[in-house]
């Protein structure tokens, strides 16, 4: 099946600066594709180009097949875009405003109302649908937002830090809104600064910084790209250095270093072979007050790739 998005050797220039620099990449239906990266990488030129709100200077973005650009309109009824900046109307109820942008977008009479109703219960508002907007929490705003990039189904919608300000419950439920998004086969980009996000939701992320993409693939292909592997931290007392020389032979575990109170293994498999490791250290008399897991996760890849945190 044919990719929904095809970006190709993207560049944006603003004078001097240069805010994204050769970006590719692709989504396929179903696929949720995650930028990840901290606030200025380049993330939110990207989508605007993507969305065709602003001229590349250079490269190409293509949806389901046709040339995007802000002249043209076609390719736009694929795509629903949701931004970071809230687009509703605050003397309008939930219902209203799905209404009225579900009229723009060309839906009416009963499909409107029906599609009206649908994303109400997919967003979890379908309770406070006669509720002005303005009387909603920051949450309930962002899922309402949300919902008006829904409306007309589009091909393609595009996220651009939809949790940004919102509190824990909200965020949960924004997430498991477009966790359920993809698995009806739409194609999703989605950008965060937030890793946890993108290791949650995300089937493929591309890591951007500086206006580059940095890397793409899975998380595990990430991850693969510092080495892809765990550390196991053992405090205690006792013969660290005799049991040291054990936990050596344990199949998987590739170095061990001591400190007075401390040992510290690099292993292939820490939740696998912890028990070992514990049982092991135990036979030789160490008395253990702390047991440590450390698994590599998107920060370190960040950091491995930039230099800097994802929040620097």
């Amino acid at each position: 099946m044919a990719d929904v998005l095809v970006v190709d050797s993207l560049v944006r220039r603003f004078g001097d600066l240069t805010a994204v620099d050769g970006v590719s990449f692709r989504i396929a239906p179903g696929e949720t594709y995650g930028l990840l990266g901290p606030n200025g990488a380049g993330k939110t030129t990207t989508i605007s180009m993507v969305a065709g709100l602003i001229a590349a200077d250079a490269g190409t973005v293509t949806v389901a097949g046709q040339a995007m650009t802000p002249r043209t309109t076609e390719p736009k009824r694929h795509v629903g875009l949701v931004p970071q900046e809230l687009a509703i109307y605050p003397d309008l109820s939930g219902r209203e405003n799905l209404a009225l942008f579900g009229k723009l977008q060309g839906l009416r009479g009963g499909e409107l109302k029906a599609r009206v109703e649908e994303v109400l219960e997919l967003i979890g508002l379908a309770d406070r649908a006669k509720d002005r907007s303005k009387e909603y929490s920051g949450g309930m705003k962002r899922r309402l937002n949300i919902g008006i990039g829904l409306l007309h189904q589009p091909t393609l919608l595009i996220l651009d830090e939809p949790t940004v300000g919102v509190d824990p419950q909200s965020r949960h439920a924004i997430l498991e809104s477009v966790e359920a998004l993809s698995g009806e086969g739409m194609a999703v980009l989605y950008t965060t600064h937030y890793m946890e996000e993108a290791e949650r939701l995300c089937d493929r992320i591309g890591i951007i910084d500086s206006g580059r993409l940095q890397a793409e693939g899975t998380r595990d292909e990430l991850i693969r790209l510092v080495g892809g592997v765990d550390t196991i931290r053992l405090g205690g007392t006792g013969d660290l250095a005799g049991a040291a020389e054990e936990l050596r032979l344990i199949p998987g575990v590739e170095r061990v270093d001591t400190e007075r109170r401390a040992a510290t293994l690099t292993v292939k498999d820490a939740p696998a072979l912890v028990a070992q490791v514990v049982a092991t250290a135990t036979s030789y008399g160490v008395t253990l007050f702390d047991v440590e897991i450390s698994r590599p996760d998107l920060e370190s890849v960040f950091l491995h790739l930039t230099g800097k945190g994802l929040r620097d």
